[in-house]
């Protein structure tokens, strides 16, 4: 073999693993689903910030707190399912 042939194969092999590793990777996820993970995810980060400021503020009111950290979590789990259905 010469080293042009050789020079060929490799280019042709480089090529072929680039198309392959698109699925490997997985397909490129659409703006939409991306975009509304963001929100879900910066308004979680809201919700935990808030349940730690009401377990401090009002010790006494424990059902406050667990609804809103409860509620925040909930929306992690959203954002959780969308992650890995879409």
């Amino acid at each position: 073999m010469q080293q042009d042939e050789i020079d060929k194969i490799i280019e042709e092999a480089v090529a072929s693993s680039k198309k392959q590793s698109k699925w490997h990777r997985g397909q490129k996820k659409s703006n939409g689903i991306l975009r509304a993970r963001q929100i879900l995810n910066a308004v979680f980060m809201l919700g935990f910030l808030a349940a730690v400021i009401i377990y401090f503020a009002y010790p006494e009111n424990r059902i406050l707190f667990f609804s809103v950290g409860f509620g925040a979590m909930a929306l992690k789990i959203v954002e959780f399912i969308l992650r890995f259905m879409f």
